[in-house]
């Protein structure tokens, strides 16, 4: 198939404005790459403390055998990566059988969002992203391995390691998933008790007992938010095997898929004859796939920050026009929660990832002549694996949809676009998602309700200020203000709010996390309010116009443009939960509409 006129011209949009960063980027991978195998560039004594705890230590000292580094972001705490704790036994005996040898290189932070959603310590979470990004430099840095693999799930934890698979690009990578917990509580349900307890219609131990029923086992969590989002990216960009992201954790299709990954990565090193660096991999084709990816599941808008940090780190340079452009081409094919009723265990039983990205090739929307570590072009990820006598074969995927409620063909789609909108207008520049969003909330005009803080918004919904149509303005949420977190935890008085009947909508320079939803959110605004951004001017009662169908966000207030913009005082989040030991990157972060980025 022909592809698509715009896929094209975006591509080659991306590849012009990025035609120096990523010539000197690949000038860089392939000086990297010409000095050969890095451990023989090391002294014995070096040699000796690298390989001295290894029962193998005489085969990395005297043969060639690959060495794979293993980056893990395993921890208990996390639902998702729990079964990490696991792998690296299963790697090491999975390269041995390969020809191989396998170390664990180090370990990176991995925050769970669910835990500090509405927390000091969301604070922090956008910045761990570049913490697990320097985390895995140290752990890369010894210099003594022929691949990588990248074990992680969640929300920053997958950007902050393909920063770095793109940094150390000389050395292929290969991302491992763990798998989603099976189904629990329907989100649907889960989400109704959440409104219940917002309006004092059930108490704390309701809540809490459909909270432990939604999220009850390991794996990543089953709606489709940032985490699982991650996971159909590293499909849509070719870093996972064909259809690995979504198998449950502890059964034996996933141990065989985590052992044909070590194979895989084993055989793609510079030692062997299909030497595969991951810089090679992460090039503009492979982030407008995953883009498409992002437009077709109606997936996370923490993306949109995060994709333009994970290209640069490859010399490629996206722009929030990207984005929308590509939304605006690319139709929505499934209904996840948030987005539907369905979870993610749903989706792939209807055919998946397999299904989703053979609809899309043979319309034309995704980029087939890609490098993946399959092997061969994107083509291979329309296929599905199956567990043949202890092994994983491929065989071809879903030809149709098994649930059109959940899954639907390119031609025939839930919507026509993505859903993903670029806004622009006096107050600054963001996105706004509305996939799950009725039509006729897409234009909101309000006055606006302006605040510094989501408590705040809370205890004035408590004390029942909010009687009328609404825009709701949560500012000095930005990077350099407080890093920028997720305020998903207003979701539910939001929600209420508009089911009461109300016109609402909330306007931040903060993030609404992956479960953006029914509420329309315009999010990320830059410049942030407090880089003297325009949502520092705004005043209670200024009239906002929020339109999703002209892509613009705009205060009517007369004389807006000549106030002066309100202070921001970062005494609130200057310490507490390490808070302190991160201005540095408040200081240095880069805008919303970059990345937010410190180390890239």
């Amino acid at each position: 198939m022909t592809l698509h006129a715009t896929i094209d011209r975006v591509t080659d949009r991306i590849r012009e404005r990025s035609i120096h960063s990523r010539s000197a980027y690949l000038a860089k991978i392939a000086r990297a790459a010409e000095e050969g195998p890095r451990r023989a560039h090391l002294s014995c004594g070096n040699q000796a403390h690298a390989y001295a705890a290894m029962p193998d230590k005489q085969d990395l000292a005297t043969t060639r055998k690959p060495n794979i580094g293993i980056v893990t972001a395993y921890n208990d705490m996390l639902s998702a990566h729990q079964p990490y704790e696991r792998y690296p036994d299963l790697i090491r005996q999975a390269a041995h059988a390969a020809g191989a040898t396998a170390q664990v290189a180090g370990g990176v932070p991995a925050m769970c969002d669910g835990v500090t959603q509405g927390r000091p310590g969301m604070e922090l979470s956008l910045f761990s992203r570049d913490v697990i990004a320097l985390a895995s430099g140290v752990a890369l840095t010894h210099d003594v391995f022929d691949a990588a693999l990248y074990l992680g799930v969640c929300d920053k934890i997958v950007p902050g390691l393909i920063i770095a698979a793109g940094t150390f690009g000389h050395i292929p990578a290969v991302f491992v998933p763990a798998g989603p917990m099976p189904s629990g509580l329907p989100n649907d349900e889960k989400s109704k008790v959440r409104q219940q307890f917002a309006t004092g219609e059930v108490g704390r131990e309701a809540l809490m007992a459909a909270e432990m029923a939604s999220y009850h086992a390991p794996g990543t969590c089953t709606f489709y938010g940032t985490a699982n989002t991650n996971q159909m990216l590293m499909e849509f960009m070719g870093l996972h095997l064909p259809g690995s992201s979504f198998v449950n954790p502890n059964t034996p299709l996933r141990e065989a898929l985590t052992s044909a990954a070590v194979a895989r990565a084993a055989s793609i090193t510079r030692l062997g004859n299909d030497y595969l660096p991951a810089g090679e991999v992460l090039d503009e084709r492979a982030f407008v796939n995953g883009i498409v990816g992002l437009m077709a599941t109606g997936g996370s808008t923490n993306l949109v920050l995060h994709l333009p940090a994970m290209a640069r780190a490859a010399g490629v340079i996206l722009d929030l026009e990207d984005f929308h452009d590509l939304s605006e081409t690319v139709p929505l094919m499934a209904r996840v929660y948030p987005n539907g009723l369905a979870d993610v265990n749903h989706f792939h039983a209807a055919g998946g990832l397999g299904y989703m990205i053979g609809q899309l090739l043979e319309a034309g929307l995704l980029h087939e002549d890609v490098r993946t570590i399959a092997g061969g072009g994107l083509g291979a990820y329309a296929s599905e694996p199956k567990l043949k006598d202890g092994r994983v074969e491929w065989v071809a995927g879903a030809r149709e949809t098994l649930n059109d409620k959940i899954l639907r063909p390119a031609a025939d789609p839930f919507a026509p676009t993505g859903g993903l909108k670029q806004l622009s207008g006096n107050l600054g520049r963001g996105v706004i998602k509305v996939s799950a969003v009725a039509p006729e909330r897409h234009v909101i005009e309000a006055p606006a309700r302006v605040f510094s803080d989501q408590e705040e918004v809370k205890a004035a919904f408590k004390r029942g200020e909010f009687t009328e149509d609404v825009v709701v303005v949560v500012r000095f949420q930005g990077p350099r203000a407080n890093g920028m977190p997720e305020l998903h935890s207003l979701t539910p008085t939001l929600a209420v709010l508009q089911d009461r009947g109300l016109r609402v909508a909330l306007v931040t320079d903060g993030r609404m996390s992956g479960a953006s939803g029914k509420v329309p959110a315009a999010i990320h605004i830059s410049p942030e309010a407090a880089d003297g951004g325009p949502l520092a001017r705004l005043r209670d009662g200024d009239m906002v116009r929020l339109d999703a169908a002209s892509g613009t966000l705009t205060c009517l207030a007369e004389g807006f443009a000549d106030r002066a913009p309100a202070e921001h005082d970062p005494a609130p989040s200057a310490e507490g939960l390490g808070r302190e030991l991160f201005a540095a990157f408040r200081r240095h972060v880069g805008p919303a509409t970059e990345g937010a980025a410190v180390v890239v």
